[in-house]
């Protein structure tokens, strides 16, 4: 849905340039293309039909202010509907009750219930400082109850055993038993799941609910399932009194629909959505922040947070005084940055989260290859010895550099030619960095814009 509906409004914008008024006729163009995007990004026809409705209704005879377009105008409109259409901001978990909280994951099978579970305990225990309890009362899909076993130590929670002999009404009640003993302040509860609707399924969920009396139940949807997923939301929510909706896979091959049809599907908010398959890979959703994705704007908080959390202080300051104070920047130094970016969610999670049209400035490279080249440049360095690491001039001088190219080489499982190159762009660095004394970030930003042999900046 995103880029589609960003190329149309784009497209949009620019032609109508010009223009003082927003009128009737402009107005129906702009629509037009947000309904022909809309419908491609498999979002309800009647969420369709109320959105643009809603946008025509607040966008006919406003004045367009002296700094903006009517093209600018409507875009804004447009941003601020999406927004109100997936629930205005952020609406976080309630967990003001006498512990243990409980939050039961319902949903059909394949959509993620498993890991979102134990990506929300990595959410609760890092975000919100909670002892988070995990049980799975799926006593039908193999290997259900091991999965959630296996990701649960991940996310450093733990685990309440169960046994796919068990009923899962006695599953739950031993769970909150155990919880209460042992004073947890959460107990997520992973339920079982169907490859379709059916009564069993609603029945024994229903059950669990009134025997668990959770204090928040999250459904659990794929965001790749378009239509489909209406379909599922509408079953739930008669089911049970739904409190947040989770999505997962937003980061995937997903046209966006679920993410407009859901919310207003089941009229409670997106609470959640996963936007990658790590076990940290969930955040927390915010509807004007998406929004703003749909629509072409970036994410810039997004960006932010991403290199804040990813940025080692005090690794950046140590190579900041070993710039100024004059010694070389060394291949394990370049290594170190090539490890930061990859923490930052690499090139391509940060490309992700810039406005499309500064994505497409510096992307006219392919992100994929270039994050190819920095997996290979990594391999590369961690086949040399430590003192060729820390002598770089024993690579590029001597009679022995050519053997020791020729085991980088080997051992990387590359050819010469790609550690010449890797090597030609670390001096490149080096360089750089020499000019660089006593310069800021930003200056180092823009000599890479420059630099065409860096991976992703345009360049072999």
């Amino acid at each position: 849905m995103a880029s589609n509906l960003t190329e149309r409004l784009s497209r949009l914008v620019k032609t109508m340039r010009g223009q003082s008024r927003i009128t009737e006729t402009n107005v129906q163009d702009m629509l037009r293309e947000v309904r022909m995007a809309l419908l491609e990004a498999d979002v309800a026809l009647p969420v369709v039909r109320d959105f643009i409705a809603r946008v025509k209704d607040k966008a006919l005879g406003q004045e367009v202010v002296a700094s903006l377009t009517p093209g600018q105008v409507l875009v804004s409109l447009v941003q601020k509907e999406l927004s109100a259409t997936m629930g205005d901001g952020v609406a976080d978990l309630n967990l003001a009750t006498q512990p243990p909280a409980i939050i039961l994951m319902a949903g059909l099978q394949g959509a993620g219930k498993t890991t979102t579970t134990a990506k929300l305990a990595k959410h609760l225990i890092e975000k919100r400082k909670k002892k988070v309890l995990t049980v799975s009362a799926d006593v039908y899909r193999p290997a259900a109850i091991e999965q959630l076993k296996m990701v649960t130590g991940q996310a450093g929670a733990e685990w309440f055993p169960s046994t796919p002999d068990q009923k899962p009404r006695d599953i739950v009640l031993a769970a909150i038993d155990h919880a209460r003993k042992h004073f947890f302040d959460v107990l997520l509860v992973d339920t079982a799941g169907r490859l379709a609707i059916d009564e069993v399924l609603m029945a024994e969920i229903k059950e669990l609910h009134a025997l668990l009396n959770p204090v928040e139940t999250l459904f659990v949807v794929d965001a790749m399932q378009g239509q489909d997923a209406i379909n599922t939301a509408k079953a739930f929510k008669d089911a049970l009194p739904l409190t947040g909706v989770v999505l997962t896979k937003l980061d995937g091959d997903s046209r966006g629909g679920a993410a407009l049809s859901v919310r207003q599907i089941t009229g409670v908010p997106i609470k959640f959505a996963g936007i990658s398959e790590k076990i940290d890979g969930l955040e927390v959703f915010d509807a004007d922040r998406h929004a703003g994705r749909v629509l072409g704007m970036g994410d810039i908080v997004a960006l932010v947070e991403e290199v804040t959390k990813g940025v080692d202080v005090a690794a950046a300051q140590k190579l900041a005084d070993k710039v100024k104070s004059g010694v070389d920047f060394d291949l394990d130094d370049f290594l170190a940055q090539l490890s930061q970016m990859k923490k930052m969610g690499g090139l391509s999670g940060l490309m992700d989260k810039l406005p499309s049209e500064l994505a497409s400035k510096a992307g006219g490279a392919d992100m994929d290859k270039a994050e190819r080249d920095m997996r290979r440049m990594e391999g590369m360095i961690n086949s040399m010895t430590k003192l060729e690491r820390r002598k770089p001039a024993l690579l590029m001088d001597g009679k022995s550099k050519a053997s020791r190219k020729r085991r980088i080489a080997t051992g990387a499982g590359v050819q010469i030619q790609d550690v010449n190159r890797m090597l030609n762009q670390f001096e490149q660095m080096r360089l750089m960095m020499k000019k660089m004394k006593g310069g800021g970030l930003m200056k180092m930003m823009k000599r890479m814009g420059g630099m065409k042999g860096m991976p992703g900046m345009g360049g072999r």
